[in-house]
């Protein structure tokens, strides 16, 4: 995993803004994660499926092993996540600890009915070493207190080889399954899936009269007589028995005995990343009067202090009050207009009929909001929410602009900066756990609404990079393994600076170029265009950027290699499941061609998780499996603090820094700044407008 990848996270995270549940969440039941990660028993999986939004964060212990896994339920019907195993008792030819890397994935096939049971088909260990690789159909059937499940699994699930390959009779490549090389990890090997003997797998779940308590009774299909290293170990017994305690609403321990002759120990802290949320200190909108003596300026500040909206201009077209503007505050754009709204009808003359919002990002137009006066002071003030919600309002493209009398005018020039800390982290990659704590300045100077330079400085508080020590294999240029020496090299370092400016080129294409010290390593000049309707559910767009490598101290100098590397995008709101679909073609750093897909989904609390691949023409230069792969979360700032905010931190997990396949860490990309232009949540978030 790359540290230079890892955005900025909140060092505190009150544990009260997470809305989860250890036993029950709202009418939905939290399982149990299996010693692999995912919802099992212990050494198995269930057909059982957690609720929208849950992440799962894992470690327990059965010798000689050390799981280490972090899952997610991005829909109702998947289940993903990554795991590392870490064999005590198997030393490593290159790194301190020998750990194994893996992805699962489960889908659920059938829904539990009173009569039927839940059916799920998954794979453990995908495109990993495949070192515990694992295909299996498993069913889950509820009665009364006790959970029942039956499965049939292959690979690591069916090592007891109960019988020969159900699958035989449909082709002859089911009758053997191939062998895990351990070696060139990352690679899909689809002569594995679903081949060879398999064995019978089943348990029961007993949930106690105690609430906190349920009780684990399994029948495993491995007999630990082909473990992965040569690493047989002795089992007494297929029977495994076990326990989980809900200690509060987040955290969960595990304990079993497994084998017949060995104890498992562990524990799991469960998060509603679909539920995030914290009560809110605020100030109250204000009250609805109609004061009609006017002070722009003053208006300009309430705007900016109560509803959240950074004012460029204030306007009079006839009888409508017209404010252009760009939210900075509220993640509900609707918050933010039901607020202003209040403001300005307590600022406007008599015969105003109408407030129209055209909201802007970095200077872009990218639509327009008119309400209409006397209906929006009625449903703001009524107690009837179905009054309310039959409030008519009117969204549109950017509306063009008559001629108008303005009534505030804000500096074009403005200076903003910030000082606080930032936490890299580095976990589950072959050096173990490596963090950097870090000073972060960052300052902003604004020389018009469309351009402005931006620079941060870190210095590094405290790390243990010293531990940073493998380096992969790679015969392409140098151009992400180098990250050691740019952690390393400096305490002091200059990590970005550089001028950006926008433009909007026609109706619906935007435009942005920039140049600079562009991020830690690389440093240079590039622009991107983008073709974005106004409420569509696609949009295309390229960039194409000539930088070069930058001094390990990351300071002002500059090193030797210098590449073109750009893309073409594409992007699609799927329609399924809030799913956005993202792909990109192009050239990466290392001069190497090819795509990278990112798949991510946004739940409404504003977390966003989301997975990437990418494939290149590199081929064995590419380095270890020949494609590279990651997960991320998104997660707004609103979620742990009492106060609004519009940010947001990004946490990556990426198995190795790799050469191939690597890009450039662009600043700013208009697809992000043009969020607006997209309707999304709008409506559905229509009634915080009254808040």
């Amino acid at each position: 995993m790359a540290l230079y990848a890892l955005a900025a996270a909140p060092i505190c995270m009150p544990l009260a803004a997470f809305a989860s549940s250890g036993g029950e969440r709202g009418d939905q039941h939290v399982y149990s994660q299996s010693d692999f990660g995912g919802v099992g028993i212990m050494q198995t999986p269930t057909a059982r499926m957690n609720p929208l939004g849950d992440m799962s964060v894992g470690f327990n212990r059965t010798a000689p092993y050390r799981r280490y896994s972090v899952f997610f339920q991005p829909t109702e019907w998947f289940e993903g996540g990554f795991r590392y195993v870490e064999v005590e008792n198997r030393q490593s030819e290159l790194f301190d600890r020998n750990l194994d890397k893996g992805f699962d994935a489960k889908l659920r096939l059938l829904e539990e009915t009173r009569y039927w049971p839940q059916v799920a088909v998954g794979a453990r260990d995908i495109g990993g070493t495949t070192l515990f690789g694992a295909e299996y159909l498993v069913a889950s059937k509820r009665w009364y207190d006790l959970d029942f499940t039956a499965g049939i699994g292959w690979g690591y699930l069916g090592a007891a080889s109960d019988i020969d390959s159900p699958l035989g009779w449909l082709a002859d490549r089911f009758d053997e399954r191939s062998e895990s090389s351990g070696a060139g990890g990352g690679e899909l090997n689809a002569g594995q899936f679903f081949a060879g003997p398999a064995a019978f797998f089943g348990g029961i779940e007993y949930q106690t009269p105690w609430q906190p308590l349920v009780l684990q009774l399994e029948y495993e299909g491995n007999n630990y007589t082909n473990e992965p290293q040569r690493n047989n170990q002795t089992q007494d017994t297929r029977l495994n028995v076990g326990a989980r305690y809900a200690v509060n609403e987040n955290v969960e321990l595990h304990t079993g005995w497994q084998r017949g002759n060995s104890v498992m120990a562990g524990v799991t802290l469960n998060l509603n990343l679909a539920g995030l949320s914290q009560v809110k200190n605020d100030p109250a909108p204000v009250e609805l009067t109609a004061e009609a003596q006017p002070n722009w300026q003053a208006t300009s500040q309430l705007l900016n202090q109560n509803a959240g909206v950074q004012v460029q201009r204030i306007e009079r077209q006839g009888d409508r009050l017209h404010v252009v503007a760009e939210p900075v505050q509220f993640r509900s754009l609707a918050q933010s207009e039901g607020r202003a709204g209040r403001i300005l009808h307590a600022q406007a003359a008599p015969e105003i009929t109408s407030f129209q919002f055209d909201w802007q990002e970095r200077g872009l137009p990218l639509r327009s909001s008119v309400h209409q006066r006397e209906p929006f002071v009625q449903a703001a003030a009524s107690t009837d929410q179905e009054y309310a919600h039959r409030y008519g309002i009117y969204a549109h493209a950017t509306l063009g602009n008559e001629a108008a009398e303005t009534l505030y005018q804000a500096p074009e020039q403005r200076f903003d900066w910030q000082l606080g800390p930032q936490l890299d982290q580095n976990f589950g990659g072959p050096d173990g756990y490596l963090f950097r704590l870090k000073a972060l300045l960052s300052a902003e100077y604004q020389t018009d609404p469309n351009g402005w330079f931006s620079s941060s400085v870190a210095l590094t508080v405290l790390d243990n990079l010293d531990n940073y020590e493998y380096i992969a294999d790679s015969d392409l240029p140098r151009v992400r393994t180098f990250i050691g020496d740019y952690l390393t090299e400096s305490t002091l370092g200059i990590e970005s600076l550089q001028y950006t400016r926008t433009a909007k080129l026609s109706d619906n294409v935007y435009a942005m170029g920039y140049g600079g010290l562009l991020e830690m390593m690389y440093a240079g000049a590039g622009t991107e265009v983008l073709y974005r309707p106004f409420d569509s559910s696609w949009a295309f767009g390229a960039d194409i950027n000539w930088v070069r490598q930058r001094a390990f101290d990351q300071q002002f100098d500059l090193r030797d290699y210098s590449t073109w590397t750009g893309f073409v995008n594409a992007y699609w709101e799927t329609g399924i499941e809030d799913v956005l679909a993202k792909l990109s073609v192009g050239r990466y750093l290392a001069k190497d061609v090819g795509a990278t897909l990112d798949l991510s989904r946004e739940f409404a609390s504003g977390v966003r998780i989301g997975a990437w691949g990418t494939w290149t023409d590199a081929g064995d230069a590419f380095g270890e499996g020949n494609f590279d792969k990651g997960l991320y979360l998104t997660i707004p700032l609103d979620a742990f603090f009492s106060f609004s905010s519009r940010d947001s931190t990004m946490l990556r997990w990426q198995p190795l820094t790799r050469d191939g396949g690597a890009r450039l860490g662009r600043q700013y990309e208009l697809y992000e700044l043009t969020q607006e232009r997209q309707m999304g949540r709008y409506w559905e978030e229509y009634p915080q407008m009254w808040r």
